[in-house]
């Protein structure tokens, strides 16, 4: 083969510049990561006609690019924000299902997480909102590379407030007397109430959950605004409170007609919007924002849970049971995306393209020009041509592990080949009416074609010829997908409990209290500056 000409050469070289334009010729971007709890991916006015809360979500999606085929790494909440932290599936990083109040570990510290990569590439961090990665020890995100903490541990029915919203079954407020705190009701935490995190300082507990998300809307806009002044990129992890239960806002006026569900998911959009203006106005044309779904809605608690959209998995719902959060069926995982970066996203784009909370890892790591951690390997994969508009080619293969609802936690029982979903597993988790689909077991495997059977309501037949011609890939891709777990640097997490790594701020007080009727709490929710009640180390 000759050599190329200069001119080969130059044109080369052109081309290559461009295609790493995004990092070089802007420097290193600021991320916004903004993570939405079990909501379904019906509850976007983009993504489905009947809702009708979420107008600034929906500009996002109009100045943005919106994705129809993003799914979360896992169906229910401490796997699938481990996978985003970490672009590995809970099968590697060890993280298959929730952590405790009471838990001694969290992911595991041998993963290195996103924010420890971006703070060694000169970024600023912060993590604001829930965490439910561990909370004891080094465990605590303030020591997974997050310069910066505001925040809950957990997710926000763990532990009882004196705000407790909406729920279902309702859950009572945090007792004051001893007595009160022994009475146990199901499905309630009632001895130990919710702590609200500055770093490693507990500043409040139980939390006013009525003023949480006008909190973290205020942390996240200082943070933007003291990152950009000091002149680093900036990485923002936010994790909201909405859209899990208990729903903490004042009940909309009747003739509103949107429900307690609506009024909060106004409230999210809300908060969604301010950060975006925050973002514009601070770094306008060099920030990255990106919005995604942690799993599907919690169908058991009925008006409380989010639209599914078309994802109904039908064939579940027949057999009895939720197909949604918990579930490998589509409602549980297929979740709202939206990308939003003036300039360099393209707007009023839909991508088609199979991507998952996996790929935010590996893609932000390559913008910022920063390094894969070595020794690993990763499930998501750098989707930034996608982002840019230059590809909509996304995973030919994704894998959805067990969630709860059937089969054991985080084993990869159901996957996603080209159009077509294969379940090795199938069942459903609990439904508003209190049923619950049986663990079934599928040799040869269920499979659906998406393309012509988005809401999974009938297999292919076995003897069909399209089965027949997709099996084989199907296997294949199963197989070569556990062998590749089986031979990584596999981690395991500690799931252990112990009482005393409960969050506490005074033991000496019934549920934990730190302070006495009106007088902290009431400092804070005004925005006092106050000295912080505890260190937890």
């Amino acid at each position: 083969m000759g050599t190329p000409s200069p001119r080969a050469v130059l044109v080369l070289a052109t081309v290559l510049a461009g295609l790493s334009a995004p990092r070089a010729a802007y420097g290193q971007p600021n991320f916004i990561v903004i993570l939405a709890d079990d909501v379904g991916w019906g509850d976007l006015g983009a993504n489905w006609a009947e809702t009708k809360e979420t107008p600034h979500l929906d500009e996002l999606a109009a100045e943005g690019t919106r994705f129809v085929d993003f799914h979360s790494a896992a169906s229910t909440c401490s796997p699938s924000r481990a996978s985003l932290l970490t672009g590995r599936l809970g099968a590697r990083n060890g993280v298959t299902h929730n952590f405790a109040v009471t838990s001694v570990g969290g992911l595991p510290l041998n993963e290195t997480t996103l924010a420890e990569v971006l703070r060694e590439a000169g970024y600023s961090t912060a993590a604001i909102g829930k965490w439910h990665l561990g909370h004891h020890g080094r465990h605590h995100p303030s020591f997974r590379g997050f310069d910066y903490y505001f925040g809950i541990p957990y997710s926000h029915d763990m532990g009882c407030t004196d705000t407790p919203g909406y729920n279902l079954p309702p859950c009572p407020p945090c007792p004051w007397h001893g007595a009160a705190a022994r009475v146990a009701r199901k499905d309630c935490y009632t001895e130990v109430a919710l702590p609200l995190f500055e770093n490693l300082a507990i500043v409040q507990q139980p939390v006013n959950l009525s003023s949480l998300a006008a909190r973290y809307a205020e942390e996240a806009a200082r943070f933007i605004r003291r990152a950009s002044d000091s002149g680093r990129p900036f990485f923002l992890y936010l994790a909201l409170a909405h859209m899990h239960v208990p729903l903490g806002v004042p009940p909309p006026p009747p003739a509103s007609g949107r429900g307690i569900y609506g009024a909060s998911l106004s409230e999210m959009d809300a908060l969604v919007g301010r950060i975006k203006q925050v973002a514009d106005s601070h770094g306008k044309g060099n920030t990255l924002l990106w919005f995604a779904g942690d799993n599907g809605p919690w169908a058991q608690k009925c008006e409380l849970a989010g639209r599914l959209g078309p994802f109904v998995g039908a064939w579940q719902r027949q057999r009895g049971g939720s197909s949604a959060k918990q579930t490998t069926w589509e409602g549980g995982h297929r979740v709202p995306a939206l990308a939003y970066w003036p300039g360099r996203i393209p707007a009023k784009r839909t991508s088609r393209a199979l991507l998952s909370v996996l790929d935010v890892f590996p893609t932000l790591v390559a913008l910022a020009g920063a390094a894969l951690p070595p020794n690993r390997r990763f499930d998501g994969v750098d989707v930034s041509p996608v982002l840019f508009g230059w590809s909509d080619v996304g995973h030919k293969v994704l894998l959805h592990p067990n969630s709860g609802a059937a089969g054991k936690d985080g084993e990869i029982e159901a996957l996603r080949l080209a159009q077509y979903k294969a379940f090795y597993t199938t069942g459903g988790a609990m439904a508003c009416d209190g049923s619950i689909g049986p663990a079934e077991h599928h040799q040869p495997p269920l499979i659906f074609n998406l393309d012509r059977d988005i809401q999974e309501q009938e297999p292919l037949d076995v003897a069909s010829r399209e089965y027949q011609a997709v099996l084989p890939a199907v296997s294949r891709a199963h197989a070569q997908a556990l062998e590749d777990i089986a031979t990584d640097n596999v981690s395991v997490a500690d799931y252990s409990k112990d009482p005393a790594a409960t969050p506490c701020c005074n033991a000496q007080h019934v549920a934990c209290r730190c302070q006495a009727p009106g007088t902290l709490a009431a400092a804070l929710d005004h925005g006092t500056e106050r000295r912080a009640m505890r260190l937890c180390l």
